[in-house]
């Protein structure tokens, strides 16, 4: 039987990785995305680890979403093997350090705009044929901190990101593919770790019950 194929963008940590690994181990075929190959081969590693009969299998793609000719590559790849995909996760984000609107700092600015926004104009046009031609569902993540005290670059560039998404979704209604954005419950990430220092981590959600949540709406 042809296993279902998802791409994770931004797959070596936190929900990223649990939606790849929660896939995986309901038997997908997961072409994971991300930066680093360590974290990518720990994930594949953790996989393997549960012997599961039904388990699936993972591409490991090491590679930045920045990097447009990686993206055009990876997408005709995914095409040329299996024609199309069931399902595209984004979870790949540029999470700047928190500052005043005033004192923003320049590279960082960029780097939000590059990874959060440009990456993600550019991607959905790669995507979109292959989640048509597998019948496929797109998720994005919203984040709400948009507008709040020292967000200035994570949440103006992240609410880029969900108005793309939006606006997508409202011009696929009718032709497909059905675009998904969720906002998940706070989760003891590293991400989330940088905006609260000091919280009690255990209060907070476990990314793979969020990430068990989320494959359901799937």
């Amino acid at each position: 039987m042809t296993p279902r194929i998802a791409l994770i963008t931004g797959a070596s940590r936190g929900l990223g990785a649990a939606l790849a690994e929660g896939l995986a181990l309901r038997g997908w075929h997961v072409v994971a995305v991300a930066r680093t190959t360590g974290a990518l081969e720990e994930l594949d590693d953790r996989i393997k680890t549960h012997k599961s009969p039904g388990a699936g299998t993972l591409t490991l793609a090491p590679m930045d979403v920045t990097d447009e000719g990686a993206m055009q590559h990876l997408c005709l790849n995914i095409h040329q093997r299996w024609s199309g995909l069931q399902f595209w996760a984004h979870t790949a984000v540029h999470v700047a350090p928190l500052a005043p609107a005033g004192s923003l700092d320049a590279k960082d600015w960029a780097k939000s705009v590059a990874c959060n926004v440009t990456a993600t104009g550019n991607l959905i046009p790669l995507v979109e044929p292959l989640l048509r031609d597998g019948n496929g569902t797109a998720l994005f993540l919203d984040d709400p901190r948009g507008g709040e005290k020292f967000f200035a670059a994570y949440g103006a560039s992240k609410a880029a990101q969900i108005a793309l998404a939006r606006s997508w979704a409202a011009e696929t209604i009718k032709t497909g593919p059905r675009v998904l954005i969720a906002t998940p419950a706070p989760m003891s990430t590293a991400t989330r770790a940088r905006f609260y220092p000091g919280e009690d981590r255990s209060k907070l959600a476990d990314p793979r019950v969020e990430a068990e949540r989320l494959i359901r709406m799937i």
